[in-house]
């Protein structure tokens, strides 16, 4: 049966110093609480990935705790640059940050992949761009059946994945639904799933479309309303357009950042922000 935890402490004990840890959520149910919370404790050393970096990994990497980012795309939706993200690439500011850049469809096959159990998975992709000089989860395979010559890519398995939902039983059942990227992938291919919820219920209900994590799949579960915020939760919350705008000028400054970060999340008590 799931553990269910409060936030802080299901954070301390999933994610550690050195992991690989994916927070995934596209645009919707992104789990911004747990970030926050690793914030909060100093888990440092982190390997993040994520198929959208947004304003969450440019918090975690302001704060100095990110070694190497694995993705596909970053920026603030809608508004522009990740200024702690490209402060960190060009200046090496906090820290210098290694970065493996992948096409949005390499990083779902590679979550895939993980998920199968599988070393690695094919598509069709890559060809005519220097992302494969780039990195080493790169590759190319033969097709045995039509000769082929065809993109391979690393199978992903994080040590954590971290996202956000509706609901969750008390057995430790999850159901989200909406706008729903990869979590679904992300939770299976990795070896410790931890997810923030907007509550939690006596029995889950049918709703169509839904997607449901068995209790097997998921380690932890933290009840945190709001734990998505500024993104949103679909029949919870709305989405935060200021706060997204209003993010840029407090991460293009390294000492407004740094304060924002002290009082938004360094005193705060693991609770959502508004």
């Amino acid at each position: 049966m799931t553990d269910i935890r409060t936030l802080h402490d299901a954070v301390a004990e999933l994610i550690h110093d050195g992991d690989t840890v994916a927070m995934e959520g596209f645009t919707h149910l992104i789990p911004f609480a747990a970030a926050h919370e690793v914030i909060r404790q100093g888990i440092t050393d982190l390997t993040l990935v994520r198929m959208t970096p947004d304003v969450i990994y440019d918090q975690l990497i302001g704060a100095g705790l990110v070694r190497k980012l694995v993705f596909s795309w970053g920026g603030n939706p809608g508004v522009g640059s990740l200024h702690r993200f490209r402060d960190a690439v060009e200046n090496g500011w906090p820290r210098p940050l290694e970065v493996d850049e992948h096409s949005h469809a390499g990083m779902a096959n590679r979550y895939v992949a993980g998920a199968s159990g599988l070393p690695f998975a094919v598509l069709r992709g890559y060809r005519g761009t220097a992302l494969p000089d780039r990195t080493d989860t790169v590759s190319t395979v033969v097709c045995p059946f039509t000769g082929e010559e065809l993109a391979a890519v690393a199978a992903l398995n994080p040590d954590v994945t971290v996202i956000h939902a509706q609901r969750a039983d008390r057995d430790g059942n999850v159901q989200l639904w909406g706008l729903t990227g990869v979590q679904k992938e992300a939770a299976l291919a990795a070896k410790r799933v931890l997810v923030t919820v907007e509550e939690l219920v006596d029995r889950l209900d049918s709703r169509p479309g839904a997607v449901v994590l068995p209790h097997w799949v998921v380690t932890a579960v933290a009840r945190v309303p709001g734990g998505a915020h500024p993104s949103y939760a679909a029949g919870y919350s709305v989405r935060d357009n200021d706060f997204y705008q209003a993010w840029d000028p407090i991460a293009r400054d390294r000492e407004r950042f740094a304060a924002w970060i002290r009082e938004n999340v360094l005193t705060t008590e693991g609770t959502s922000l508004r």
